[in-house]
């Protein structure tokens, strides 16, 4: 008899509800933003020496090519993918500071817009983030050309501080990961947000992403082909491998 109840009881409850996301982010911009950090990066870990010199310059102006066509899909793309939503949300920059002066002064930071000051670091950092692009790639081409060692000093301070942007960055995402208790990381690489609501995106683009994508392959395996000696020479490849060989004796 309470078996036969038990499962009529099974049987009326409601199938539970598949969890609901909406995607915030379109193809083309997880796609730049994967690239773009791959190639700082590695112009990074390739920046000392003259055995990968070329694969440094290689990565460096593609780090240039990827921001212009940032700029390019910021300007005339989707509404979503538009820098002019970067510009607003720092334009409201002073009335959140005053709004936290006011509630220093009231002792009620409760009443702060926490979420929007979240927002608005963010912001700052990717903005900061192109905006150094600019002279980090400038005077890597001046450098290379040979236009003064002080250049040299200057792309080597740019480099750091780049840097430096990055990994407040990555802290500013983390923090809103923990604070949101959700993988704010994640909308970068399958584009989504959990949550009820109709797409912010309604168009992935994925066609402009493999563009983007074969672009970026194809430049890379032209600037090989224009090398005589490809873009990793042959004394770093050798380093590599005694090094590994060295390593392996240790062990």
């Amino acid at each position: 008899m309470s078996s036969t109840s038990y499962s009529g009881a099974a049987d009326t409850r409601a199938p539970a509800s598949p969890a609901r996301s909406r995607r915030v982010v379109d193809a083309p911009t997880r796609v730049f933003h994967a690239l773009f950090a791959l190639c700082f990066l590695g112009a990074y870990l390739t920046s000392e020496g003259e055995s990968m010199r070329l694969l440094h310059v290689t990565l460096g102006y593609s780090m240039a090519g990827l921001l212009a066509f940032r700029v390019v899909y910021g300007l005339v793309g989707p509404r979503q993918a538009r820098l002019s939503l970067l510009w607003r949300k720092l334009g409201s920059l002073p009335q959140w500071l005053a709004s936290l002066k006011q509630g220093v002064a009231d002792g009620s930071l409760v009443a702060v817009n926490w979420r929007q000051g979240q927002n608005l670091v963010l912001a700052i950092a990717v903005v900061a983030l192109l905006v150094l692009v600019v002279p980090l790639t400038a005077s890597g081409y001046a450098t290379y050309n040979e236009w003064g060692d002080w250049l040299g000093e200057v792309h080597e301070v740019a480099g750091n501080a780049f840097l430096l942007l990055v990994l407040a960055h990555i802290g500013v995402i983390a923090l809103m990961s923990l604070l949101r208790r959700k993988n704010m990381a994640m909308q970068m690489v399958h584009g989504r947000t959990e949550g009820p609501g109709p797409d912010l995106v309604q168009r992935n683009h994925g066609w402009l992403a493999v563009l983007m994508l074969v672009a970026v392959l194809g430049y890379w395996s032209w600037e090989w082909q224009q090398s005589p000696n490809g873009l990793i020479s042959a004394q770093a490849v050798s380093d590599l491998v005694s090094g590994r060989e060295t390593d392996d004796g240790d062990d």
